[in-house]
């Protein structure tokens, strides 16, 4: 299990950062792109990873012991995927909502990834 939530975990930090270059280029050619063709594809495509994901990490919680990981954690990882993928494509998004919601869940994934490696 854990070689799987470490594979996803990779796959949402990937994610992530697709989040900040589509986001950056939203705001330097101040265009959105097709919803139905672009946008809604890719955010389906990143909440089946996070769904996915998230079963598996309240699983691995479940079973073991973490100081600095809770469930609460997972819910708002999973919140900030469903609307980063969304607001990506946005150039009126919130530079400063949007970037704290990707380091947001940039640092948790990456604390996953550490917890997981040791």
């Amino acid at each position: 299990m854990s070689e799987k939530i470490l594979e996803l975990t990779k796959k949402l930090l990937n994610y992530n950062h697709l989040f900040i270059k589509y986001f950056e280029e939203a705001r330097e050619n101040g265009t959105s792109h097709d919803f139905h063709e672009v946008i809604k594809p890719f955010a389906n495509e990143v909440k089946i990873a996070a769904h996915e994901w998230s079963t598996l990490m309240r699983n691995w919680l479940a079973n073991t012991s973490q100081k600095h990981l809770h469930p609460k954690q997972i819910d708002t990882t999973l919140e900030h995927m469903d609307q980063l993928s969304i607001q990506a494509f946005f150039p009126k998004t919130s530079k400063s909502r949007f970037l704290n919601a990707n380091r947001t869940v940039e640092f948790f994934l990456l604390e996953i990834v550490k917890e997981l490696e040791k």
